[in-house]
């Protein structure tokens, strides 16, 4: 059944609709800064639980970026904030947290090593998150099983 919306303008659609799911800024980011350091990995693989953003098979290291929004960071926050289709949103954002966690364990029942960036830690603290990266790479053995 779809949801009613209400109260929505043209440019408030316009905006939802333009939101992409891969490919991000901070996933062109991290990639970009992983590539200069010589690293290579497959991007938005489907045949993982989640579609990993960036994976390192042979390391089976999976790594997600997420949105702060989109994935429950600042829900406590914008619970209190959110004016238009409140009860959809909230449901929503709730919906992707248990979704974001069963994927978790699904890739990690696996055995693959899941990292999640949240998108504020891209933007602000980007040189740690590129060190747990390759802290978390250097951890892992050589799988030679990935197909």
């Amino acid at each position: 059944m779809a949801y009613l919306f209400k109260n929505v303008t043209p440019s408030r659609s316009y905006t939802m609709r333009s939101i992409k799911g891969k490919n991000t800024s901070i996933e062109i980011k991290l990639r970009k800064a992983l590539f200069a350091r010589g690293l290579r990995y497959r991007v938005n693989y489907k045949n993982l639980s989640g579609s990993p953003d960036i994976i390192f098979p042979n390391k089976k290291v999976a790594i997600l970026c997420d949105s702060d929004f989109w994935h429950g960071k600042t829900l406590k926050n914008k619970r209190k904030t959110l004016k238009n289709n409140r009860a959809y949103w909230i449901k929503k954002i709730q919906d992707n947290i248990k979704r974001d966690k069963r994927n978790n364990k699904e890739l990690k029942n696996l055995g693959w090593k899941v990292i999640r960036f949240w998108e504020t830690d891209i933007q602000k603290k980007f040189s740690n998150v590129v060190n747990e990266v390759l802290r978390n790479l250097s951890k892992r053995k050589v799988d030679l099983d990935f197909k």
